[in-house]
């Protein structure tokens, strides 16, 4: 009976455990249930959210897009603003018996043609005008170091055509494709491409930048106030006569006409001195504008400039100019000599051009072993024979 009872009892514990079992089970896979809907419903939403995400930033990308086109659209309009006069590449000429090792040192400079026009109306860039001032700008392409050169505006050279006059006679005569074939040919240089200015831009580009600290001598105030009449009536903005020498805050006015002043101790010679002085401060105020100060200026200044760069060209060198540090300027000729010659005035006087353009590429570009070419020669020699240097 003991063991009869005992069998029953172990029976029951047996069914008991197997019902516990079966519970335990049942409510393992309950739990489990919820557990994977609750996983489900987490996927689901993350799916959903990375979905958002990425209509969100595929919204944005195009946003950026949209920005950028209107912002690309807005610069190119505004460079259309630019005049840009047709000079073909194939009418720019360079004398073709350059020597081989010549050619490459330059190739690795980018000489640029800059003209500021005596112009009495504004905006009017094209041949007509007599360029007031001739500067070669020098790019080393390694280094962004700028040398600047003045071509004094009398000097007497071949303006292309075997006629012989002051230099600044050939953008008169033949615009700016004829000042720069004038320039590579007597000087042997490989300038592609130019850049011209009249008073007005000059001046509002002061202006607009908040004028320019130049320091004006005892006998550069009176020739400066005198010349403020004229410029402030070709360009049509007021200003104010200096009232003191010394260090001081130039407004556009004042500064244009500081760049005209011919008629002190230099002469012509110390008045291309001025005007690189001038565009240096320019440079160097212009670096420091701010993003309105350059919406400014060229809002009110691009329609008063001319050049053969293009849109492409101008957008790619933009960014470059910043690093651009004009370390150098000079005047050509080096050695020279004033002098008249009958129908032509008074002229300045290449004391034997050849050697002249010797001393130009070597301080343009390190060139000590530059020969000058046949066609430089020639020049040189009927200069010679028409002034006797």
């Amino acid at each position: 009976m003991a063991k009869e009872t005992m069998k029953k009892t172990s029976s029951k514990k047996s069914s008991s455990g197997k019902s516990a079992s079966k519970k335990s089970s049942s409510g393992k896979s309950s739990s489990g249930r919820a557990a994977s809907s609750s996983s489900a419903k987490r996927s689901s939403s993350a799916k959903k959210a990375a979905k958002k995400r990425k209509r969100i930033i595929i919204f944005g990308v195009e946003i950026l897009l949209l920005l950028a086109l209107v912002v690309g659209f807005y610069v190119i309009r505004q460079l259309d603003r630019i005049q840009k006069p047709e000079v073909k590449a194939e009418e720019i000429q360079v004398n073709p018996d350059i020597q081989e090792t010549t050619v490459e040192t330059m190739s690795g400079y980018t000489n640029v043609a800059l003209f500021g026009l005596d112009t009495r109306k504004a905006g009017q860039l094209g041949k007509g005008n007599r360029s007031d001032t001739i500067i070669i700008a020098s790019i080393n392409n390694d280094t962004k170091e700028v040398k600047l050169v003045s071509v004094y505006r009398d000097t007497y050279l071949d303006l292309t055509n075997g006629k012989y006059n002051k230099c600044n006679g050939a953008y008169s005569a033949g615009g700016p494709k004829q000042a720069i074939n004038m320039l590579n040919k007597n000087l042997d240089l490989d300038i592609e491409y130019y850049v011209s200015v009249d008073f007005a831009a000059l001046t509002q580009t002061v202006d607009l930048l908040g004028g320019i600290d130049i320091d004006v001598d005892e006998t550069e105030i009176s020739h400066l106030n005198n010349y403020t009449e004229e410029t402030s009536k070709v360009t049509g903005v007021k200003t104010t006569k200096l009232t003191q020498t010394g260090l001081q805050t130039l407004d556009g006015v004042q500064a244009t006409s500081y760049c005209r002043i011919r008629y002190t101790a230099g002469d012509d010679f110390k008045r291309t001195e001025r005007q690189r002085e001038v565009i240096m401060e320019i440079v160097n105020k212009a670096k420091k504008a701010d993003i309105t100060e350059i919406n400014e200026i060229i809002n009110t200044v691009f329609s008063k400039i001319a050049t053969n760069y293009t849109n492409d060209e101008l957008l790619s060198l933009a960014p470059q100019m910043i690093g651009y540090d004009i370390i150098d300027t000079q005047g050509f000729p080096f050695d020279k000599a004033n002098g008249k010659i009958s129908g032509k005035g008074a002229v300045v006087i290449p004391v034997n051009l050849a050697d002249n353009v010797r001393q130009l590429h070597e301080y343009l570009f390190g060139n000590e072993d530059y020969t000058p070419s046949e066609e430089v020669q020639l020049i040189s020699d009927q200069i010679t024979s028409d002034t006797g240097y």
